[in-house]
């Protein structure tokens, strides 16, 4: 059974403590601005909150934080950031068991927007879903002449990316078919294109589900 978490809204419709992310993701969801946060405890929640969202949302533990030195070069494509770039495209994937169905979407970090959605896809998995949403998202900011950050919360993908190549146990058969001719077009296209988009990892723990988050949990 899944950790219960605790979830502050310093920014959104209705700020407080909720208890479930369905709760937190209504009060920030198109909300422009949002500041929001998971917690372990009930307790460390409501202290957060008390405290206000400076030195809590946004940052590491101890204070709030700028970029990482050195985080602004493109080349390697997929720094880390303490601050959310709020001019970019978040990803996220939902899944009915892995393998199972698989859809994903890129929206506005800024206002979650829908920007493009795609799915069910009839068998994958997470990361796959996940790898096709960032290269998706690359392919949708090139074609509107944008150099935005893309973010995702998946390491496995960030690295295929960065190999232009998936690297997955899940079988090539009639079943997955669907999912595979997606992968092999976006390995193409990765191999075919250039970009100078950051891809980043979106920090989970400091600042709460990514606004493309299917609410899944």
């Amino acid at each position: 059974m899944a950790k219960q978490k605790y979830y502050v809204v310093w920014e959104g419709k209705q700020p407080g403590v909720y208890d479930t992310w369905a709760a937190c993701k209504a009060q920030t969801d198109q909300y422009a601005g949002a500041k929001y946060k998971s917690y372990e405890s009930k307790e460390a929640a409501e202290a957060a909150y008390r405290a206000g969202w400076k030195g809590n949302w946004g940052s590491s533990a101890g204070g709030a934080s700028k970029s990482r030195p050195g985080s602004s070069g493109r080349s390697a494509g997929m720094e880390t950031s303490e601050e959310i770039d709020y001019d970019s495209i978040s990803v996220d994937v939902g899944t009915r068991g892995n393998p199972g169905p698989v859809e994903y979407k890129g929206v506005d970090t800024r206002t979650g927007e829908v920007l493009f959605s795609v799915g069910p896809i009839s068998k994958g998995t997470n990361n796959l879903g996940e790898f096709l949403a960032i290269v998706h998202a690359l392919a949708y900011l090139k074609k509107e002449g944008s150099n935005k950050t893309v973010y995702t919360d998946s390491v496995n993908a960030m690295k295929w990316l960065k190999q232009k190549k998936v690297a997955t146990t899940l079988p090539r058969d009639n079943s997955t078919e669907e999912i595979w001719l997606m992968i092999d077009r976006a390995e193409q296209w990765l191999r075919t294109n250039t970009y100078t988009n950051k891809v980043l990892k979106w920090q989970t723990k400091q600042w709460g589900e990514i606004k493309a988050d299917y609410g899944r949990k």
